[in-house]
């Protein structure tokens, strides 16, 4: 692992982006992840080590123990370079995407301060496509986008199934003040005007709520909404659906994408919508001995429906998902093993690891889980 401060070449700044050719694995190319160190990100640094890339990740600070999961990952010695860059020092991202042939922008605000989540998400965005544009390298660039960009519109009919055509509504985003969502569509909107503009090949992924097993340290907000569930803290679950699918499957995405000339435009990355119910159940099946909420919140109005969608994109792509009652299964299975979520009960022997282990088709508020 090395840690670098690279300089821009003068002679290959405001040369043209390379157009978009088939990527062969690896194969001794160069490729950018910004935010490394992210729950995503972490997984598809992993992915790509593993697949013989040569990887430059952004991170603050390259000497934070909280990057220490990079530096331990297969490969990592010899092809993970860890540039500090902070997502708004345009020069910094330059230098981290000079002699890239790929940039994974995965780097974004997640909250709902408007100062915090809107100007840093677009800004920032627009000075990665910027950069690998003035490298004169890089072939592709793939956006993490989000769900928050696709599904926010009150006016989809509960027939429309949800697919890369669909938008978020700005407005309705403001007037609900929920600005994660704003954020990532006004960012995505960013990223395909200034690629555009730029000339720069651009395909882009949007997760939906993402679980699985953590690379790093510490809890981020999507395995929290798990968590929660699991340690008391919740004690009723929402009247509410959500999409899911397994970070492994979105770290796979990312790469299929950048690899495919096939690919471009959107590509909606989720496995399965669930209503709240649907996943304390599954949770409570595979791990009883913990105190699952069994309650919802809502006793008055009628059930939430999950919405349809079509992930044939990705599929399209060679893309198999994990069903979601894996994911948390093994979503669960890391909290423990990291010290997240206290082991409870006599269970804790391989043997009895083995017998909660996802292994029958359970009927879970009418929708199957392959569980």
């Amino acid at each position: 692992m090395t840690v670098v401060d690279a300089v821009v070449s003068s002679t290959d700044a405001g040369a043209p982006a390379a157009a978009a050719t088939a990527v062969p694995a690896g194969n001794g190319q160069t490729v950018c992840v910004t935010g490394a160190a992210g729950y995503i990100a972490s997984w598809l640094v992993k992915l790509l080590l593993e697949k013989g890339y040569t990887v430059k990740g952004t991170v603050r600070n390259p000497d934070d123990p909280k990057n220490a999961h990079l530096k331990a990952l297969d490969g990592a010695a010899e092809r993970l370079i860890l540039c500090k860059a902070d997502l708004l020092d345009y020069d910094a991202i330059c230098r981290a995407v000079q002699g890239c042939q790929g940039v994974f922008h995965t780097a974004s605000p997640v909250t709902d301060d408007p100062e915090q989540m809107v100007e840093p998400a677009v800004r920032g965005t627009e000075y990665v496509i910027n950069a690998a544009a003035e490298a004169g390298t890089v072939r592709r660039v793939v956006f993490t986008s989000s769900i928050g960009a696709v599904t926010m519109d009150p006016k989809r009919g509960p027939d429309v199934v949800v697919d890369e055509s669909c938008w978020s509504d700005l407005e309705f985003c403001e007037k609900t003040r929920n600005w994660y969502c704003y954020g990532k569509a006004v960012a995505e909107h960013a990223a395909w005007e200034t690629a555009r503009r730029r000339g720069v090949d651009l395909v882009v992924v949007n997760p939906v709520l993402v679980v699985g097993p953590l690379l790093q340290a510490t809890v981020n907000a999507s395995i929290a909404h798990i968590l929660k569930y699991l340690d008391g803290s919740a004690r009723t679950f929402a009247n509410a659906v959500q999409a899911y699918v397994d970070v492994r499957d979105v770290a796979d995405a990312h790469l299929r994408v950048f690899e495919s000339p096939r690919a471009s435009g959107r590509h909606l990355c989720a496995e399965r919508v669930l209503h709240r119910e649907d996943v304390v159940r599954i949770l409570a099946k595979l791990f009883p001995e913990y105190p699952v909420p069994a309650r919802c919140s809502d006793e008055v109005n009628p059930r939430k429906q999950p919405y349809k969608f079509s992930n044939q994109k990705l599929r399209d792509l060679g893309l198999q998902f994990r069903p979601v009652s894996q994911s948390l299964y093994d979503t669960v299975k890391n909290l423990q093993e990291k010290g997240h979520l206290p082991v409870l009960g006599e269970r804790t022997t391989t043997e009895a690891a083995d017998k909660d282990a996802p292994t029958a088709e359970m009927q879970q508020g009418g929708i199957a889980i392959r569980a």
